[in-house]
């Protein structure tokens, strides 16, 4: 046996046995459909109809609610909006807004499953990235951000979002 395989093999067995995987906290189905009808409940309430979508931690998609009389493309868009929260782990509304003041984030509009337009937020338990919620439908990006952030209210410890 050579000496590094000799080194490594006795590395590999000081190491603790019971070395565990870290722990996260996870999006479940019930928390995803509450955080969508909260999101369609609040816009109604403003006489508005929306598309919510909620992705988990992986970008799966967990929950998609539609309103009634919403353009279809708004269901593509809200997943979208939704991914991209997640994916770069800040509001899009957020992100949309430095892709057009900072010329070398533009170049983000370009990948295909990113959606730079206010509605998407991420979900955050203890600052850690569990999910997103993505809204499309209100009329307009900042509409669509404030009912995404509304709708989280709905998750009893989930961060709120800062405004």
């Amino acid at each position: 046996m050579s000496k590094q395989l000799a080194i490594l093999l006795t590395a590999l067995a000081a190491a603790p046995a019971g070395a565990a995987l870290p722990r996260h906290p996870d999006l479940d189905l019930e928390a995803a459909n509450r955080l969508a009808a909260r999101a369609i409940a609040s816009c109604r309430a403003e006489g508005r109809a929306i598309v919510a979508a909620v992705v988990d931690r992986g970008g799966n998609l967990v929950a998609l609610q539609r309103d009634d009389g919403v353009g279809p493309h708004n269901t593509e868009a809200s997943r979208r909006k939704a991914y991209t929260a997640l994916s770069t782990r800040k509001p899009t509304l957020l992100l949309a807004r430095d892709a057009q003041a900072v010329p070398d984030t533009r170049n983000l509009a370009t990948l295909p499953e990113l959606l730079l337009l206010g509605g998407g937020i991420p979900l955050l338990v203890e600052k850690q990235v569990v999910g997103a919620i993505g809204v499309a439908g209100e009329g307009g990006p900042l509409n669509d951000h404030a009912c995404a952030q509304r709708a989280i209210g709905a998750v009893p410890g989930l961060d709120q979002p800062t405004p």
